[in-house]
């Protein structure tokens, strides 16, 4: 290098430059020929050499490498080669140039200390990926922690670029940031909270990637897909997208579906309405047709063997209906029900069947079932619904039963005849 700078100078000086103009140009012929060097071993460092390391990790057995392979962590090695020839060959070409030596060490260094984050940042990214898509970490909010550990790495590097800028100690910088603390709570506030939020929830299983959440102060309704340090995604059944910050996930209240997705069964809540004016008691005419119909045929025959125990002893004189007791259509009817989601392959049998008579209503006398399909799937499971409801509805008639609703223009046209 001393030889090439010597005949550099001779060459100028015989172009009849002064000393002064002879070094200066030399310094910008040097620096041209180490950009230009520069770029050459980054360009042959990234497009062969990483090319090559790329190819070899895909070709091996091994997984680990094959995921270093797809998030390209080797990319930013690339950028060191530049870095290291300038601190090699920067004492020579400053040679004459004792004030801007420092100067240009202190960039070399700081870059140095830029790339190497950078590199480890890449290898945090691979290793979230990788602890993602194993079973133990899955549905773990690991992308709240390797974001901590990225804001972590970012401060230690301005903190370490600073200090080699500068000539001052970590310490004095460290000390710097204890004298701003609350300017630096105020500002990592979201940033505090969501790294409490994500602990709380990691520990206590409250919500996971993949759950079906609800939290209508945000309008979310629809699957976990991202849990971030300070953000939870949820895709809404819409497909929209809603963002929550991930601390509202410890104050406010949501609901969580996974309990219902686990039990294997998803619940079916609705009532039917019978118009009042035709619940009436069962006669025996009625009851020998109800005979027939399969689902009750040994319950009336049982029912009635009881009410006419009773009615024999307690009672004088039955041919008044009101005399004793009596099955009514309607309560045939819940008995019915019951038989129906009992006998129903799509019921699961082994969680509540209920059918209960709530308070009436305007609307006529609500006749709730509760019960639970052996699918958690929503199409499977509305197909489920509404086969039992349409049935439930279609059968209410063979039962001297009427489904109340609302009347309608028809019904309303159909009174103004009758009228006149």
């Amino acid at each position: 290098m001393d030889f090439l700078e010597s005949w550099v100078d001779k060459l100028l000086l015989n172009t009849g430059l002064s000393e002064t103009w002879a070094i200066n140009l030399r310094l910008l012929i040097f620096i041209l020929i180490l950009c230009l060097l520069s770029i050459t071993l980054f360009l042959i460092t990234k497009k062969i050499i990483i090319h090559y390391i790329y190819k070899l990790f895909k070709k091996s057995t091994l997984k680990w490498d094959d995921i270093l392979a797809e998030k390209q962590v080797f990319n930013n090695v690339a950028h060191l080669v530049p870095a290291i020839l300038v601190l090699i060959m920067a004492p020579t070409i400053f040679a004459d140039f004792k004030n801007a030596l420092p100067f240009i060490t202190k960039l070399a260094d700081a870059y140095l200390t830029l790339i190497g984050i950078s590199i480890f940042m890449s290898f945090l990214k691979a290793a979230e990926y990788a602890l993602g898509t194993h079973e133990a970490f899955k549905d773990k909010p690991l992308s709240s922690y390797f974001q901590l550990f990225n804001i972590i790495l970012y401060i230690v590097g301005i903190i370490v670029v600073l200090s080699i800028l500068l000539g001052k100690s970590p310490i004095y910088f460290l000390s710097a940031f204890g004298a701003m603390t609350a300017i630096l709570l105020l500002i990592f506030k979201d940033t505090i909270l969501g790294l409490v939020a994500s602990v709380q929830i990691s520990a206590n299983d409250m919500v996971k990637v993949g759950d079906w959440v609800e939290m209508p102060k945000f309008n979310a309704d629809g699957d976990v897909v991202a849990i971030n340090l300070n953000t939870v995604k949820v895709q809404n059944w819409d497909l929209t997208i809603t963002t929550i910050p991930t601390y509202y996930f410890i104050t406010d209240s949501f609901k969580n579906w996974r309990g219902m997705q686990q039990s294997g069964g998803r619940r079916i809540k609705r009532s039917i309405y019978i118009d009042a004016h035709t619940i009436k008691f069962i006669t025996p005419e009625i009851r020998e047709t109800l005979k027939r119909y399969q689902l009750i045929t040994d319950y009336i025959e049982n029912r009635q063997k009881e009410i006419d125990s009773y009615n024999e002893v307690n009672v004088r004189d039955s041919s008044i209906l009101i005399n004793g007791r009596r099955m009514t259509n309607l309560g045939v009817f819940r008995k019915y029900i019951e038989q129906y989601l009992t006998h129903n392959p799509r019921i699961k049998k082994d969680m509540t069947i209920m059918v209960r008579q709530l308070a009436s209503e305007s609307k006529g006398i609500p006749i709730e079932i509760y019960c639970f399909t052996n699918t958690t799937e929503w199409l499977q499971y509305e197909g489920i619904q509404s086969d039992v409801f349409d049935h439930l509805y279609s059968t209410a008639k063979f039962f001297d039963l009427e489904i109340f609703q609302e009347p309608g223009g028809k019904d309303m046209r159909e009174a103004f005849k009758s009228k006149f």
